[in-house]
Order: structure tokens, then C-alpha cells, then sequence
């Protein structure tokens, strides 16, 4: 009885192993280099082992490769992806070949049936259909809009120093604190509804956009699964939303509209906007509940993560900080409160928050879906044929530490990205520069992220001098525990009033 159980033991193992690897010759037969897959793992082992973060994979392929090919097969666990390792090419991906690679891979795994918070969100639609949402939403976002949210934000930011002070202004959670400023500016500037972000019993935005985003567990089995089994997106979408976190914000935006609603007032902001375009397009209550969303989506964690992460380099290089502080002394003319257009006119603030998206892009990468057959050229000179539904994978980190395009990568040096020498528009043109991705799907909040990061730094900046915390590394590198770009151990700041 035992030898029997052995075999079918046995048996089973050599299957579930044939299982594994049977399209492991994908990229062979297609004549395309490739590093060598690992059975359950694919390409990168990281995702599983968390050893080191998963982006440090894709930069790990993308420094064997970049000297001899313009791409490289890759399998995401069981999934051929093609990681596209040539500025070029991905410049033209984004940009000049866009009709090409106009959909997002990551909008496969969503049901927008099942998700309605979610299912108006351009990043996640496909074909004509984001292009006709992105167009009824854009328009919010434009400077005489965000504009209008100044002053309450100039006040958040008020809010946000007190707060510092409250807590002893040493050993200050830097991503803590920033999720603090945008949830309440984001709830100010597009609920029109106080969050109390900097006091005891604030709302919970930022733990239930976690629920959904970083503590995902089902949702992160689910894209695991996929990875094995990617038929399983034939028949079955997961739930992305979990039910109490759908309750959350559903109750939230409905309770902002009410309100707005009751106060029978136009303000030309980004609220009245989207209550005309629910008149104009005729769009049901959900639909203009899931507009809403998006802007709470997408610019929650991302400009969390500018402002911390340039907060801990300007901690760590106090000339920079110093400069920085004299560019915001000079704009401010000694006036209470920095004008929006001269916050918007200071070089050096721009460099540095564009040489921090540089270092730790919230996206460290970009997944494209091939939507019409396009070829592709490799240094060899082979042509690789790409087909409508191939995935494509592009290396932003990877791209923005490189010793090529960026000597000493791993250095805050914000003169990069000053006017005199190129400005972002150099890098960007050039395909080593994604921090807002590009092309037609560039963020679509850029403008206000931007501008949320610019108002949170340079108040703190000129009411603050912030150190380095004992707690944080000085090391950049990414926490192999969090999906999303987070200096290793946290940023645990230091901070004295001036």
C-alpha cells in the first residue's frame, strides 16, 4: 500500500512539475532571449520570496540584458511577458506607438460589473471606453480648478505643522504624515468635507484605501492564481472592492453630494464639475460616485509617497534643503502665504520633487497589453511580432537607475532636472523618465499631485529644519515587504522649527 501511494505520489509531483513548466519554451520559440524561468516562480523568484522587492527583479534582468537586447522574455510565474529593457522603444510604446499599446494589462484582472466604485476609472478601462471617460473628468483638473482649492489647502498644510508640533517633532512616520495631508486636502479639495486628518478620530480614508490597495490578501491570491492559471480570466473575476470598504466610500461621496446639494451654491470646483457632467451625460448616481473615486484612488498613496520620499532626501542632504529653502524665502517676499503662481514658478522645488519620482516612482513599473499586431527590433536584428493580447512589462525603476542616463542613480542630485540642463522633458523624450508615465494615459491627476506635493513641502520646508531620524536607513532601497515604493524600514523624520 505504501509503494503504491509512493507512485501516485511521484506520479502527481511529475505532472504538477510538467504543469509548471510546459510553456516555458514560449520566448525560445519565438526567438527572443531569456533569463531562465523557475517552476512556480517564472522569472521572478521575488514575488513569492519577498528576499528582496519585486522591482529589484525587474532591475536585476534589466542590467544582465540592456548591453545585448532591446527586450527579453520573462514569465510572470506561468505568463509570457515581454519586458522591454530599450529607452526607445518604450518612449514609442507610450508615445509614438500608442495606437498599438493603448490598454493597460492590469484592466484583465478587473469586472467592472462587480466593482461599479471602480468601473469609471480610466487606468482600468480599455478600447474607446477610457478615452471617453478620461475626456468627462480631465476637464476638473484644469489650473483655474486647482487653483481654487489653494487657500484651503495653504490652511491643511497649517494644520499639518501644528500636528508635527502635537507629536514632539522628533521620530515623525514621513509616510504616516503625508497620507495625514492628502487624505484631508483630498476629502477638502474634492468632497468639499473635513477628513479632522490631524486629530484623534479621523476618517478612516487611508486605511480603507489599504484594505483594497496594500492589504488586498484575496485579491493578491487571486493575481497569483492568474499567474499560474491564466484561463482563469476567461471565466471568473475576482471582487476587488471588499464589501465594508465599498460601504466606506460609497457612503462618503454620497454624504459630500448631499451636503452639496443642500447648499445650493456654485463654486467652480471640482465637486460642481462632476455634478454637471452627471446633468449633461445623463449619468447614473454610481457612475458619478465611481468619477469620485478615482480622484480619491489615484491620488491618495501615489502623492503620499512623492512627499515623504522627498521630505527624506531633502533630510538627507541638507545643502539641498538649504537651497530649497531659499528659493521658497525669496518667492515668499515675506508674506504669509506663497501665492499658487509663485509656487508653481520655483525651479529647484520642481527639481527635487521630480529627482525624488525619479528615485522612488510610486509606479516602479507599467504593464501594457498589445491592442494591434506591432514589430519590434532587437539589437541582433531579429523582429519579434507581437500579437493583440501579448503583455508587455516596462522596467521603471529600473530605467530611472540607470548609470547611463543618471550617473550616481542612487544620489539626490535635483540639478538633473533643472532647465539648464534638459528639465524632465529631456528624460521623458527619451524614455528614461516615467514618474507620471506618458503619452496619452500620463497620469491624469499629475497637475494636482504635483501641486498637492508642492504646497505640503514647501510649508514644511520653511517652517521646518528636518533631519534624518535614528530609525531610518540611509540606504535607497526598496521594503521587499510592500508592493508599492517604500524606502526600506520606512522614512522616520526629525523635525525643528526655524
Amino acid at each position: 500500500m505504501l509503494y503504491f501511494l509512493l507512485i501516485i505520489f511521484t506520479c502527481l509531483s511529475f505532472l504538477i512539475y510538467l504543469f509548471l513548466i510546459w510553456n516555458f519554451d514560449h520566448w525560445q520559440n519565438r526567438n527572443v532571449r531569456a533569463p531562465r524561468p523557475y517552476p512556480l516562480f517564472g522569472s521572478f523568484p521575488n514575488l513569492l520570496l519577498r528576499r528582496q522587492h519585486f522591482a529589484d527583479d525587474l532591475c536585476d534582468i534589466y542590467k544582465r540584458y540592456k548591453i545585448t537586447d532591446n527586450y527579453v522574455g520573462t514569465y510572470l510565474m506561468r505568463t509570457p511577458t515581454l519586458m522591454v529593457i530599450e529607452p526607445q522603444i518604450v518612449h514609442d510604446i507610450f508615445v509614438t506607438a500608442f495606437k498599438h499599446f493603448d490598454d493597460n494589462d492590469v484592466g484583465k484582472l478587473i469586472d467592472t460589473t462587480k466593482d461599479p466604485l471602480i468601473a469609471k476609472n480610466p487606468f482600468i478601462l480599455s478600447g474607446k471606453e477610457w478615452q471617453l471617460q478620461r475626456s468627462l473628468i480631465s476637464p476638473a483638473l484644469t489650473g483655474s480648478h486647482i487653483k481654487q482649492t489653494y487657500h484651503a489647502i495653504a490652511l491643511i498644510c497649517q494644520q499639518m505643522s501644528k500636528f508635527i508640533i502635537k507629536q514632539g517633532l522628533c521620530g515623525i512616520n514621513g509616510k504616516e504624515l503625508a497620507l495625514r495631508f492628502t487624505a484631508e486636502s483630498l476629502c477638502s479639495s474634492i468632497l468639499s468635507i473635513e477628513a479632522n486628518s490631524f486629530t484623534d478620530r479621523p476618517l478612516p480614508i487611508s486605511e480603507n484605501v489599504n484594505k483594497f490597495a496594500s492589504d488586498n490578501i484575496a485579491f493578491t491570491i487571486f493575481t497569483l492564481l492568474v499567474g499560474l492559471f491564466p484561463m482563469i480570466l476567461k471565466v471568473y473575476q475576482m471582487k476587488f472592492f471588499p464589501k465594508d470598504c465599498e460601504k466606506f466610500f460609497t457612503d462618503l461621496i454620497d454624504r459630500a453630494y448631499k451636503l452639496r446639494c443642500l447648499e445650493h451654491c456654485a463654486s467652480n470646483d471640482i465637486l460642481d464639475h462632476l455634478l454637471k457632467i452627471k446633468d449633461l451625460q445623463n449619468l447614473s448616481q454610481m457612475d458619478l460616485y465611481s468619477h469620485t473615486m478615482t480622484f480619491l484612488i489615484d491620488g491618495l498613496d501615489t502623492t503620499a509617497t512623492v512627499i515623504s520620499h522627498c521630505l527624506l532626501m531633502l533630510a538627507l542632504e541638507p545643502t539641498c534643503q538649504n537651497t530649497l529653502f531659499e528659493e521658497i524665502q525669496r518667492s515668499s517676499e515675506n508674506e504669509a502665504e506663497i501665492s499658487f503662481n509663485k509656487l508653481n514658478e520655483m525651479p529647484y522645488l520642481d527639481a527635487c520633487i521630480h529627482e525624488s519620482l525619479r528615485i522612488y516612482p510610486p509606479g516602479l513599473w507599467a504593464t501594457k497589453c498589445c491592442s494591434k499586431s506591432y514589430q519590434l527590433k532587437n539589437k541582433d536584428g531579429n523582429i519579434l511580432t507581437l500579437q493583440k493580447g501579448d503583455s508587455i512589462i516596462i522596467p521603471i525603476y529600473a530605467l530611472h537607475h540607470d548609470s547611463k542616463y543618471y550617473p550616481e542613480p542612487y544620489k539626490f542630485k535635483p540639478e538633473r532636472f533643472l532647465q539648464e540642463n534638459g528639465g524632465v522633458k529631456h528624460y521623458r523624450d527619451h524614455g528614461v523618465f516615467l514618474g507620471f508615465g506618458d503619452g496619452p494615459r500620463t497620469c491624469l491627476g499629475m497637475r494636482f499631485a504635483l501641486f498637492q506635493s508642492k504646497a505640503a513641502i514647501t510649508s514644511l520646508i520653511r517652517r521646518f529644519h528636518i533631519n534624518i531620524n535614528p530609525r531610518t536607513q540611509r540606504e535607497f532601497k526598496l521594503d521587499p515587504k510592500n508592493f508599492l515604493a517604500l524606502h526600506n524600514g520606512g522614512v522616520w523624520l526629525d523635525f525643528e522649527e526655524r
